[in-house]
């Protein structure tokens, strides 16, 4: 089996790893770069057979999150795509809302251990642990070769158990593993991440502390934090507000132990920019679903102070007019990097100019650099490639003798 890895050697972002083995190709992940925009054509990776002509057989995608599924519109209709179902009902409930989300349109879905066979190669796709809903591993064999690409994965969020499983029962005979180092470099080599748990306890402790409503900023499709900022929630006695995004992004991930609109402690409030989305749509059947606690703009006031909102800057102008920031306080829980960018800037002056303060409780959706040892000690491959980090110099150190050190647009051979 040959390998070349497109984008991921020597940097977080735009992952996209290729497989070739008697004549038939495989696509694993077709990300888009933390500093690009998906038009933007000199970050397109040179794949041929992205229509679904020629041998490349089809599209493998890890996870959601953009950066391994951002440049997947390149795919033409022709070329299957294969994805969790979960995460195929997620792009499907977030395409609404957001208007660049792709979702592709000849697809086929998988689960937990149920492999797939394209042509020469079986891909068997392994649950794991982060921050995006519905994340795997990937095992492919071909030619009697067995290459692991890890995706994005972690020990420390609530299915933190799925990382403790792939350590003690890991899949063995592995050729090469494709391992992320995303923490290399963001974090000490012997610190661990804080848990989920954790953070929950952060939130409990600064909604103790608040007299107004509490603005979350994290993610909804981070359905882990999702789940924390609930359970802090009910320990708080506070109702936790989701805006209509949210509240379909959740319904989507299909688990009964997620968080829905319609439970006790739950409310749904929709936002000035939802209602125009959702007339020019059409989409009333949303409004519909999550009708059972709507609540209005007039009632905020009143629920500020026993309220949390998952909180986006779009819904700023909504709380103005609502009168309910009187005391509010705001907690970034998502990666700080973003605050550096100008929206986020545009953000946090935002709050400055309201006298909302801000402060942060959030964890990585990635694994500490011990939790990759043990993952690296289980497995041992007989080759380690760095992927998905911005140092890889730091893998031979860190992970042993093992380690193979690649260069984008280079290809190789799993036997070599």
């Amino acid at each position: 089996m040959r390998v070349r890895i497109h984008r991921g050697t020597r940097e977080i972002g735009g992952t996209c790893v290729e497989l070739a083995h008697d004549g038939a190709r495989l696509l694993l992940d077709l990300g888009l770069p933390l500093d690009a925009t998906a038009n933007d054509a000199t970050c397109h990776p040179p794949v041929e057979g992205l229509d679904g002509s020629g041998d490349l057989l089809a599209l493998i995608l890890s996870h959601g999150h953009r950066d391994h599924v951002g440049l997947s519109h390149l795919t033409g209709p022709e070329l299957p795509v294969a994805l969790g179902a979960a995460t195929l009902r997620i792009l499907h409930a977030a395409a609404t809302f957001v208007p660049d989300t792709w979702v592709p349109p000849n697809t086929v879905t998988f689960g937990h251990g149920q492999s797939l066979t394209f042509g020469p190669f079986t891909v068997t796709p392994i649950l794991v642990d982060h921050s995006a809903f519905d994340a795997y591993a990937l095992l492919v064999e071909a030619g009697g070769q067995r290459l692991l690409y890890s995706g994005d994965l972690r020990a420390h969020g609530r299915k933190g158990a799925l990382f403790e499983r792939l350590v003690r029962s890991p899949p063995r005979a592995i050729d090469a593993l494709l391992m992320e180092g995303s923490s290399l470099g963001r974090l000490d080599a012997e610190r661990l991440f804080p848990t989920e748990d954790e953070i929950e306890g952060r939130f409990v402790a600064r909604f103790r502390e608040m007299s107004g409503l509490a603005l979350v900023a994290a993610s909804a499709q981070n359905i882990d934090r999702v789940v924390s900022l609930y359970r802090a929630c009910k320990r708080t006695d506070r109702t936790l507000i989701l805006d209509l995004y949210a509240a379909e992004i959740l319904a989507a991930t299909g688990h009964p132990s997620i968080p829905q609109s319609d439970w006790p402690g739950v409310a749904v409030f929709v936002p000035h920019h939802q209602r125009v989305r959702i007339k020019r749509t059409g989409r009333f059947d949303l409004l519909t679903r999550h009708g059972h606690q709507r609540i209005y703009a007039e009632h905020l006031a009143a629920l500020a102070p026993r309220a949390a909102l998952l909180f986006r800057h779009s819904l700023l102008p909504d709380l103005d007019r609502a009168g309910c920031l009187a005391g509010a306080e705001a907690i970034w829980s998502q990666w700080d990097g973003y605050l550096r960018q100008p929206r986020e800037q545009a953000l946090a002056a935002d709050l400055a100019a309201r006298d909302i303060p801000l402060t942060h409780a959030h964890t990585s959706g990635h694994a500490s650099i011990p939790d990759l040892k043990r993952l690296v000690a289980a497995i041992a491959p007989r080759r380690l490639v760095p992927i998905h980090t911005f140092e890889p110099q730091r893998f031979p150190a860190l992970f042993g003798t093992s380690v193979d050190i690649k260069e984008d647009g280079q290809w190789w051979d799993t036997t070599a």
